[in-house]
């Protein structure tokens, strides 16, 4: 399967803190954030906790497009950040 912008918005995510269902509703409700809050918005805590980057991180590791840890519990930690990024850039680009 080649991997496209459009394929990595709609890939399904874990439960998160934002309750998107897919990357481009995760993202969607990101940029809402950003035009809502403009200048309060908080870069670091967009969903009320710090480590959003990794939702979306995990989502991409679950697909198995970017290398990470797991550990006993299945707990997806250590990402490829480069990768990810590299990925979630592409998906933002397919939004347009």
């Amino acid at each position: 399967m080649e991997v496209t912008g459009k394929t990595i918005l709609m890939l399904t995510m874990q439960e998160n803190d934002a309750g998107a269902t897919t990357i481009q509703d995760y993202l969607l409700l990101l940029l809402k954030n950003v035009w809502k809050y403009g200048e309060g918005f908080d870069g670091k805590r967009p969903f009320g906790n710090s480590g959003w980057e990794g939702e979306l991180y995990q989502t991409l590791a679950r697909a198995d497009l970017i290398t990470s840890a797991r550990d006993e519990d299945g707990y997806y930690y250590d990402f490829d950040e480069a990768e990810g990024n590299r990925l979630i850039s592409l998906a933002i680009e397919a939004l347009a």
